[in-house]
């Protein structure tokens, strides 16, 4: 079973941040592999250990990914694949675009994504590229297994947890609630120096400028604005229920 993984570098969501004119500010330059595709790497990692296969890895972004790819193949991943580019201004659905065009004429079983990313949590990319490829999905997988030919995927829903069997080639997004990512061996960082990282172009993926342009865009960040003070209700009971009662139903406008 051959597996490949989307990972995203972010910003470590420890390092503290600040909103300076409608934007992000890190205090930190420290970027790490996203929570959520550490987890969707340990879950490949898991299956093909059990059953057999490879596990490779695909990342798009600057020179400086390269960081977070070699922590993927120092977990296990065999081979990994840099596409070079700079993200920073797309959205969601241009790197779904990008990845469907990296995918299209590659042979695969399964492809994993994190559920979402640390940096935007907007939870879309694994899903739009499932549709882009056509794909069958299943998204935020707490639990993975393989039999006869199929994923076994348990994904917690709303109300409660779902047991959906894929059809392979398939896509499952995953939370990081599934596993706890094992933590690179000093022999497999050395390993992982050796392995092979083919580096793409999204001239080599044929992609046009058009098809790159952000159909979204962040218009800016603001900070939560404070919460108004509470108000403290004193009385007898029956006047105090009264009078919350009177508030609930014309100023809060809930009942």
């Amino acid at each position: 079973m051959n597996i490949c993984v989307c990972i995203k570098q972010v910003p470590d969501i420890q390092a503290p941040f600040r909103i300076v004119d409608g934007r992000l500010q890190f205090d930190v330059e420290r970027y790490v592999l996203n929570a959520y595709d550490a987890s969707a790497v340990e879950g490949a990692l898991q299956l093909v250990e059990q059953h057999g296969g490879t596990v490779e890895v695909v990342a798009i972004g600057p020179a400086s990914v390269s960081e977070s790819i070699r922590k993927a193949l120092a977990m296990g991943a065999e081979r990994a694949y840099h596409i070079e580019a700079d993200p920073s201004d797309w959205d969601s659905a241009t790197v779904a675009t990008v990845l469907a065009a990296f995918f299209r004429d590659r042979s695969y079983d399964a492809i994993f994504t994190g559920k979402q990313a640390q940096d935007t949590d907007a939870g879309l990319t694994g899903t739009m590229l499932a549709e882009l490829l056509g794909l069958p999905y299943v998204s935020n997988a707490v639990g993975l297994a393989y039999e006869n030919g199929r994923l076994i995927v348990t994904r917690q829903g709303d109300a409660g947890r779902e047991i959906i069997e894929l059809a392979l080639p398939g896509l499952v997004t995953i939370s990081n609630d599934m596993n706890d990512p094992r933590i690179p061996s000093i022999r497999g960082i050395m390993q992982a120096r050796r392995k092979p990282i083919e580096a793409l172009t999204l001239s080599d993926l044929g992609l046009s400028p058009e098809q790159l342009r952000p159909r979204t865009r962040v218009t800016g960040y603001r900070p939560i604005p404070p919460r108004a003070p509470g108000r403290k209700l004193e009385g007898e009971p029956a006047e105090v229920v009264r009078e919350l009662v009177r508030l609930l139903r014309e100023e809060a406008r809930v009942l």
